[in-house]
């Protein structure tokens, strides 16, 4: 009888901690950064749908399919630059599997989920928990 209770309670605790995670670990990771003008997730910010500097404007310079200074255009060989609160190059916010600093390239050094220095690794420039901002560029 100590053993089942034993067992059913270290199931119980170890099934709270795992929701617990999950909960806490997708609320961190909605909240980048929903409130600030500068961050390309607010909809009312950077990340307009109708401003003209904005990545997600389909007919603007960096949104655009057609541009080549866009992130959405899988041919552009100008796509905006990446950069961490520390100044580091974090490569080119792309589409383009084939640029060697592309950040959609899954065998470079910035779209690599393996690479310390792609924004596609969780455990390393990509970390969701990580405080500081990367910065987009455009040229």
């Amino acid at each position: 009888m100590q053993t089942t209770l034993h067992t059913s309670r270290s199931l119980y605790l170890s099934a709270t901690m795992m929701v617990f995670t999950l909960i806490f670990a997708t609320t961190a990771f909605a909240q980048v950064c929903p409130y600030d003008p500068r961050c390309i997730n607010n909809p009312y910010g950077a990340g307009s749908p109708y401003s003209p500097d904005s990545i997600n404007n389909p007919y603007g310079q960096y949104g655009s399919p057609y541009s080549n200074k866009s992130a959405n255009n899988p041919y552009a060989t100008d796509a905006p630059k990446l950069y961490d609160s520390e100044g580091n190059y974090r490569g080119r916010l792309s589409s383009n599997p084939y640029d060697p600093d592309s950040t959609a390239n899954p065998y470079g050094r910035y779209g690599s989920p393996y690479s310390p220095d792609s924004i596609n690794n969780p455990y390393g420039a990509g970390n969701p928990f990580n405080p500081s901002p990367i910065y987009v560029v455009p040229q």
